[in-house]
């Protein structure tokens, strides 16, 4: 048996092309005698391309650093850059688009008014909305709802909506906080195939929050593990599934492997490999 992955430093993507990196990030809340410390120094870079997901106990920090990579929060300790820029540069930028666990559709707007919303804000034209919004209604499956309103629509189907906007500025960054966290287990299979083909057209790296092992395995490239509070990157496991996803993949001897890996490290189990791990 090998020694849990530890991370001594920045956790470094496969690849040159680097979409985020996390170089000594830590988060305070309150001060003094009221202080929290939610992040400690936490360090991560984030391929172009590559899908990460976020692992850890409740109250870990994960939403936390998603929120700061938004640039939604700053940093009490530590930099970020999105392809580059700082946070804040690459959302001014529209580097990134985000998906919440709840879809946040505005309900008197129609499934496709909700996807051009953002194409909207930033100037797009009615006929250029139109196209793109038909474009991803497509890609999502839901081209014959284009005209419904939110509350005709399932949950899962919102989420699909609210990941069409996500991307309708084809953004090079998609970061996602536990947006299937609320569905049933069915509905979560068929989105995250859903998320996994989308991905694979659009070419988006992703940084993935989830409280799910299995989750997380089925989707990621590789899957962070973060520490209860103050949140600290423990471990890094390497999923190395291949880039083919699909509902056979949950019945192969590979998937379980990694999940029982990803288990194992998460609870501090003395059987997780080290690969996928590098440090600078």
């Amino acid at each position: 048996m090998s020694a849990p992955a530890t991370v001594p430093g920045p956790v470094v993507a496969h690849g040159a092309a680097v979409a985020v990196e996390v170089h000594g990030v830590s988060r305070v809340f309150g001060r003094d005698g009221t202080a929290v410390a939610a992040l400690q120094d936490v360090s991560l870079t984030v391929g172009a391309g590559e899908f990460v997901s976020l692992i850890g106990p409740s109250g870990c920090g994960k939403s936390t650093l998603l929120r700061l990579v938004a640039d939604l929060d700053r940093p009490t300790a530590g930099s970020i850059t999105v392809f580059g820029r700082s946070a804040e540069q690459a959302r001014l930028a529209h580097d990134y688009g985000i998906a919440f666990q709840q879809a946040g559709l505005l309900p008197w707007r129609t499934v496709r008014a909700n996807v051009e919303l953002p194409l909207a804000l930033h100037g797009v034209g009615r006929a250029g909305r139109r196209a793109r919004a038909d474009h991803l209604l497509e890609l999502v499956g839901l081209a014959d709802f284009a005209g419904h309103f939110p509350d005709q629509l399932s949950g899962g189907m919102q989420q699909r909506v609210a990941i069409a906007r996500a991307i309708a500025e084809e953004p090079s960054l998609l970061l996602m906080d536990e947006p299937f966290g609320a569905l049933d287990e069915m509905t979560r299979e068929r989105l995250q195939v859903e998320l996994v083909r989308v991905c694979a057209q659009t070419r988006a790296a992703v940084v993935f929050v989830t409280h799910s092992i299995p989750e997380a395995v089925f989707l990621s490239d590789r899957v962070v593990v973060m520490s209860p509070r103050p949140g600290r990157i423990t471990s890094v496991v390497d999923v190395g599934l291949g880039a083919a996803r699909g509902d056979g993949l949950r019945e192969d001897a590979a998937y379980f492997d990694a999940v029982r890996r990803v288990r194992e490290a998460l609870h501090g189990g003395s059987d997780v490999p080290s690969r996928g791990v590098e440090t600078r």
